[in-house]
């Protein structure tokens, strides 16, 4: 999350926690490999030798896009920048492996971040799932969030999440965890044989430090082992049938998906999604298909790594602009290089920042992918605990962790992406800095809001709790601030799951943090050390994943307060907490002996409150049919031309109601191309691909003004229709009815 309540002015701080104030299952790891309350191969006549790298694995995708229209977006946390339509859908792909013992679940979902409510949310659905249940639970399940800034919000259980969007948000959840069940569930109904390949590679220029200052404050002999101030390692699982038969692939890279800014409206994948959509064009990928190729571009320790730093005016300029994207420098001039913040454009082929971060992450996974030839070889096994982060002892330290704390420089906002123009203080500001001593500590509406906050949340004014944070200046104590309605309800998890999943000589630790650099360095090897042993080489961190709590810095990062070390909400050790636990994890795979489960953390889900405003109803233009077209489109095009039809639609949201009533997702494009062939129309085009757009746009109180937009280059000439559907709400019975219509034809020559 980039900004907090942007603009967040400092009489805007103190109205919002005035604002609070008012407003004021667990199973048991197994004694062996796997979990003793699953069962062991989905297609159990099937004879594996996971030794000799023979696994059953499923590949599932299915849509989370979530509501498209007047919703706050994901990522930036700013009002201001509601979704207005579709760029790219959002997607969940689901991996299954079992090695005839024991499966393991992974998923990459584009959206920017997975909260806890949406894991156990899954879980529930799969434990209410009389196939799936007997496989897959909580403990063997990780869910990786792709960070895209251009998702939806709103599907989480927490308030600090909720605030920007008015509150939990039904639809929103819906489309995410009904997304992520039936991705999984796609992936068990084609399990098959299939060999697992690894490949590892270096991508030198898709990412930079966002913070070198503080990268640079870790120890000058651990930066000696690495050539860069990021974690350029792509690491990359191929997967292929015993037959064959191509059936998917996973890498995981450590870039923010932020290369379309704040000022966008369209929903986005942003560079990991636009990557993998690339991959599975690439393969013929069917998204209607129940089995298809898949290919995640997975999330790493991305905490610390932009995009966006040779672009943007914090550390970049136009002759960094121009270096990178081979262009002269009057040509970066003459585009705006460099930008104050990520660009608007979510079309590749208008942003140059995402055009060349997405051609570099696919490239290298089209690479890997192309020479992977190391079977991966080995049994499976998965760890999971919950973590109360609060108050975790971590030996090393000889010091507990603490309850979640905001730091003061991370009201300044990503400085290379977004920046707040009026933040409250500067990055880099500690307890210690001149600044803070004879200024900011001193300011009135500081020390007010510091004084209401400590009236009636004391514990954020206890010196222990300041002690703990040390050296951070905490200016909102959202681990010791009871919100939701419900002094009980913290306004953040802090009871925290983290899983280390083995698969074969592949060791994937998860984590729900936006984890730095080096902070994923340590995490990696501490993982690696403990699981050599068992036949692991590979060591990967997962990271936003099963859960969210914003950033993890090093502990030398920590004393100098960088964006990140500010959003290091549970102190300075918190990242040793975290190698403590992960070797915990490692050491009970080593063994073959269980862990405990851990606190369980609360169920939230009928804790939660909305006060934006829905759909009461769609209404649309007298002596009109629904999807007809406001203006038809011309009777010819040229190929290259960009064509959009506008037609009186329902509202994006009247769909996602009409599921919810259901109780059933489905895959449900608003925009499709359609093309005369052989006697019928085929469907060529969705608003899934790149080429399509979907706007919405209200027209009067209840109307809705729908957008299909088709950039036509590259197109086949032919005689072509554009159709719009979705769902209608009416005004009197508020009964939800589907419509589809479309243009008359028209020749693209």
């Amino acid at each position: 999350m980039k900004q907090f309540f942007l603009p967040l002015y400092r009489k805007s701080l103190a109205a919002m926690v005035m604002a609070i104030i008012v407003f004021s299952a667990c199973g048991y790891d197994s004694q062996a490999t796997g979990d003793s309350t699953v069962k062991n191969t989905p297609r159990s006549t099937v004879t594996l030798n996971a030794a000799d790298g023979q696994y059953m694995v499923g590949t599932g995708i299915f849509d989370i896009t979530g509501p498209a229209a007047e919703v706050v977006m994901g990522g930036y946390a700013i009002e201001d920048q509601k979704t207005e339509g579709i760029s790219t859908r959002l997607w969940s792909r689901a991996y299954i492996i079992n090695d005839g013992t024991t499966s393991v679940v992974f998923v990459s979902a584009d959206t920017w971040m997975i909260d806890l409510g949406v894991k156990l949310e899954v879980a529930k659905k799969i434990a209410a799932d009389s196939e799936l249940s007997q496989y897959y639970n909580e403990k063997n399940i990780l869910i990786s969030a792709t960070h895209t800034h251009n998702s939806v919000s709103g599907a989480s259980w927490y308030f600090l999440y909720n605030a920007t969007q008015k509150g939990f948000l039904k639809d929103t959840m819906f489309a995410t965890v009904e997304g992520i069940y039936e991705s999984i569930k796609r992936a068990h109904n084609n399990i098959k044989p299939s060999y697992i390949y690894v490949n590892r590679g270096i991508i030198p220029n898709a990412g930079w430090s966002r913070d070198t200052l503080a990268y640079n404050n870790n120890p000058s002999e651990e930066r000696a082992l690495y050539d860069f101030n990021t974690d350029k390692e792509m690491i990359l699982l191929k997967f292929v049938g015993t037959d064959g038969t191509e059936r998917g692939m996973i890498n995981w890279y450590a870039v923010h998906p932020d290369c379309i800014g704040p000022e966008n409206k369209l929903i986005s994948g942003d560079s990991k999604g636009l990557s993998s959509y690339l991959f599975e064009k690439d393969k013929g990928t069917n998204y209607l298909s129940g089995d298809t190729f898949i290919a995640a571009f997975a999330q790493s320790n991305s905490g610390d790594v932009t995009p966006n730093v040779p672009f943007t005016e914090f550390l970049g300029s136009a002759e960094e602009a121009a270096a990178e994207l081979g262009w002269t420098l009057e040509e970066a001039e003459d585009f705006g290089f460099p930008f104050y913040q990520a660009y608007k454009e979510p079309r590749i082929e208008n942003n140059p920042i995402l055009n060349v971060i997405v051609e570099r992450q696919y490239t290298m996974a089209k690479h890997l992918y192309n020479t992977a030839t190391e079977k991966v070889t080995g049994p499976l096994a998965f760890r999971h605990e919950y973590v109360d982060f609060r108050s975790l002892y971590v030996t090393e330290a000889g010091r507990t962790t603490c309850a979640g704390g905001m730091g003061a420089s991370y009201s300044a906002g990503s400085p290379a992406d977004n920046p707040s123009p009026s933040p409250l203080y500067p990055l880099h500001i500690t307890v210690n800095s001149p600044s803070w001593q004879d200024e900011y500590s001193t300011d009135v509406i500081n020390g007010f809001v510091g004084t209401l906050i400590g009236v009636f949340w004391t514990e954020s004014a206890d010196p222990a709790y300041k002690e703990c944070h040390y050296p951070k200046p905490v200016i909102l104590p959202v681990g010791a601030m009871g919100i939701n309605f419900d002094p009980e309800v913290d306004m953040i998890p802090q009871i925290l799951p983290i899983q280390v999943l083995k698969i074969g000589s592949v060791a994937i630790s998860a984590l729900p943090f936006e984890i730095t650099s080096m902070a994923g360095r340590r995490l990696k090897a501490t993982a690696l050390e403990k699981l050599q042993s068992a036949g692991v080489k590979y060591s990967v961190v997962s990271g936003l994943a099963n859960a969210y709590a914003s950033y993890m810095a090093t502990w030398e990062e920590y004393q100098i307060q960088s964006y990140a070390a500010a959003g290091t909400w549970f102190g300075p050790n918190q990242l040793k907490a975290c190698q403590q636990e992960i070797r915990k994890l490692a050491d009970a795979i080593v063994s073959g002996s269980p862990v405990e489960p851990g606190p369980t953390p609360m169920d939230l889900s009928n804790s939660q409150w909305n006060f934006s405003s829905g759909v009461f109803f769609d209404d649309k233009e007298l002596f009109t049919d629904w999807g007809d077209p406001v203006k038809e489109p011309n009777s010819t095009y040229k190929v290259g031309d960009t064509i959009a039809v506008t037609f009186w639609g329902g509202h994006p949201r009247s769909t996602l109601n009409y599921f919810i009533k259901q109780k059933k997702h489905a895959i449900y494009p608003f925009g499709i191309i359609e093309k005369y062939e052989n006697g019928q129309w085929k469907q060529v085009y969705f608003d899934w691909d790149p080429q399509v757009e979907y706007h919405w746009k209200r027209d009067s109180v209840a109307c809705n003004h729908c957008t299909v937009t088709w950039y036509t280059k590259g197109a086949a000439p032919g005689t072509y229709r554009i159709v719009q559907q979705g769902h209608q709400e009416s005004g009197w019975t508020h009964i939800i009815r589907p419509y589809k219509n479309n243009t008359r034809s028209f020749t693209l020559q």
